[in-house]
């Protein structure tokens, strides 16, 4: 009774049990009919609709592949000019800082060498102004010599002795000694 709530009974009107319909071998001519007509409406439905929206898919997407990869190897090669004019950029950068550089090291040469210059010439002349006063102290020492000379001899002939002794003498003496 249960499987008459439901309607899955395969008896045959009048309580007999029959075949299952698609084991019938009274029924596959039928059956055959259907199925043929069933392939040729869904090939006919595949052939014309499904299959043109499909390779229409496929062409937007190679299409679109096509279109993605052109414009990678543009955005690639564009981006190698930029790198391209980067180095570029960037050599010619290190080539000018180089030659700042190189004129800064020059014009610091010259002014080192100038200030160099100026403080020799300065040297050079203090030296020549102290030799001269060196020369002048020398002669005025020169020029006195023969009169401490004369002092210090007398001192030291009194001190021995005890007893001055005359200028003269003196000076006749140390004459002696300086010419020799």
């Amino acid at each position: 009774m249960a499987e008459q709530a439901h309607g899955t009974s395969t008896e045959a009107p009048g309580g007999q049990h029959g075949i299952f319909p698609p084991f019938n071998a009274h029924t596959f001519p039928s059956q055959l009919v259907w199925l043929v007509l069933c392939f040729v409406l869904l090939y006919a439905l595949m052939a014309k609709w499904a299959l043109p929206q499909v390779a229409r898919v496929i062409e937007g997407r190679q299409k679109g592949i096509a279109g993605d990869l052109a414009e990678a190897d543009r955005l690639k090669r564009q981006s190698e000019e930029a790198i391209a004019a980067y180095e570029k950029a960037l050599a010619d950068a290190r080539a000018n800082a180089q030659a700042i550089a190189n004129e800064t090291r020059e014009k610091q040469a010259a002014v080192a060498d100038a200030t160099r210059k100026r403080l020799e010439d300065d040297l050079n002349r203090k030296l020549a102004e102290s030799e001269k006063t060196i020369a002048a102290t020398k002669q005025a020492a020169m020029a006195n010599v023969r009169g401490i000379a004369q002092d210090t001899a007398s001192a030291i002939v009194e001190r021995l002795i005890g007893i001055k002794p005359g200028d003269q003498a003196v000076s006749d003496a140390v004459a002696d000694v300086l010419k020799s």
